[in-house]
């Protein structure tokens, strides 16, 4: 299924929820520099790696571009998958659908030259494995869990998915029924919905603004041969990574993707797919339904890509304004202050605040879900704690946060599927894996100072975007709304 991810440094897969969030480290020099470069650090920190005993991860790209990234654990299982630069950003108009469409085909409808459908299903089962994929704005992943002794056959059956689908007519109709059930299922989850819209009017009129899945219209009308065009252009050698972790040899995997790889995944002979530009607009969506019980809004300010100098003090604050729900405990000893105050005054169900990332933009901003009596009065709080992120937040508030911060990369770091979604990501968006003592660096660089500067950069006195779903009747107008994103008085 489509899918994406708001986490608080390392991206993991999520479903549908905008985009994944990709985090890399450097520094401007407008400020202490937060950049750690040249080889010196890198071998610093890779003596360090070895001292905490943390596994090499190992890469080697092929003739025609392939990268192989591993991390051997020593484990009895593994998790191996193909990252390609290919997802829904890279679609037009016309063809928006086609990338989630084609990942639904790989491994629900479809049968390849070598096996039927009813085969790869056979062998998987088997084999004990456990096969997967999705699809975000920017990447489509096909993966397999299995046990270490069976990599072989895993990298041997995803390398037949993506060479040897047959892609046949039948299994297109019936795979297009799924895909249209799926939209009515999406529809019932107002979060998703909520940043869907989100994305539609921050970046309206641009591949960011559509919708993974596509609209209604297209799921109807693809095609078998826009999906061999899609593959033909996208399914090349430099835009696909092999990642793997677990009890893996990099050895052996690099002779196995040579293999089934070396051969068949060419360059691009053209031009090369680029990315279109999005330009970030701060406008506003409304869909008022005064039978829903609850209000579903989220706002947010245009912040950076991955590889941009200020993602991590946008990540710290982040991590300061936190996330929270009716089941937390704590009440006023709560670390993050909205959640002190949003306890004390009963303003709202939840709120979870994201930080999205893609290639050249992205998204910082807050979730929430209210009584429609209470609106107003949370977009209030929210806002002043926004502001006083860019005027007075403090030492012991942004080291409690980079705490939290690093705790949470290290516990999404639990296994070897998410370390190899890891590899495959951070492969793809910085062409190497960054160390973990590195990120450590570099979030231990930032303070109170810099985040107050970034977050006036980012968010004081910028137009935000807005989408808000249910009994929303008592949401300010826009224009007061982008008036507050100033300091406010009470």
């Amino acid at each position: 299924t489509a899918a994406a991810a708001r986490v608080l440094l390392l991206p993991a897969a999520r479903q549908r929820l905008g985009g994944f969030t990709k985090t890399f480290l450097v520094g401007g020099a407008a400020r202490r520099s937060l950049y750690f470069g040249g080889n010196r650090l890198r071998s610093t920190q890779a003596a360090t790696q070895v001292v905490l005993n943390v596994p090499e991860t190992r890469v080697t790209r092929l003739e025609n571009g392939l990268r192989v990234a591993s991390e051997d654990s020593g484990l009895s299982t593994c998790t191996v998958g193909l990252w390609i630069d290919a997802g829904s950003r890279y679609e037009n108009e016309k063809n928006n659908g086609t990338a989630h469409f084609l990942e639904h085909m790989a491994f629900k409808a479809i049968g390849t030259k070598k096996r039927s459908q009813l085969d790869l299903e056979l062998e998987i089962e088997n084999m004990g494995a456990h096969l997967n994929a999705y699809t975000s704005r920017e990447q489509t992943v096909y993966y397999a869990k299995a046990f270490s002794k069976d990599l072989p056959r895993a990298v041997e059956i995803l390398a037949d998915i993506i060479q040897n689908s047959t892609l046949g007519e039948a299994e297109i109709e019936r795979e297009r029924g799924v895909i249209l059930r799926e939209m009515q299922e999406v529809e019932t989850n107002l979060q998703e919905v909520v940043f869907d819209h989100l994305h539609a009017t921050a970046y309206q009129n641009t591949a960011l603004g559509r919708t993974i899945l596509g609209p209604t219209e297209n799921i109807k009308s693809i095609n078998r041969k826009d999906l061999v065009d899609y593959i033909t252009t996208h399914y090349k050698g430099p835009r696909i990574v092999l990642a793997a972790a677990g009890g893996v040899s990099h050895d052996e995997l690099l002779e196995l993707a040579k293999f089934h790889f070396g051969d068949t995944l060419s360059t691009h002979k053209g031009e090369i797919p680029a990315l279109p530009p999005c330009k970030f607009t701060g406008s506003e969506i409304r869909v008022r339904d005064d039978k829903m019980p609850l209000a579903h809004l989220a706002i947010a300010v245009e912040a950076v890509g991955w590889e941009h100098p200020d993602t991590i003090p946008l990540m710290v604050a982040n991590t300061l304004i936190g996330n929270w729900d009716r089941s937390f405990g704590g009440g006023m000893n709560l670390s993050s202050k909205l959640a002190q105050l949003t306890c004390h005054g009963n303003l709202c169900h939840s709120f979870q605040s994201f930080n999205t990332s893609y290639t050249d933009t992205g998204l910082w901003g807050l979730y929430m879900v209210c009584e429609p009596a209470t609106v107003a009065d949370m977009l209030h709080v929210v806002q002043k704690e926004w502001m006083r992120l860019c005027t007075s937040v403090t030492e012991s508030e942004v080291a409690r946060a980079k705490n939290l911060l690093k705790t949470n990369m290290l516990l999404q770091l639990d296994g070897s599927t998410p370390i190899c979604e890891d590899i495959g990501r951070q492969m793809l968006c910085y062409n190497r894996r960054i160390p973990i003592p590195e990120l450590e660096a570099r979030i231990d660089a930032v303070d109170a100072e810099i985040v107050r500067e970034v977050c006036t950069k980012y968010i004081y006195d910028k137009s935000p975007a807005i989408a808000a779903v249910g009994p929303i009747e008592q949401l300010p107008h826009f224009n007061k709304i982008r008036s507050n994103m100033c300091w406010l008085h009470d």
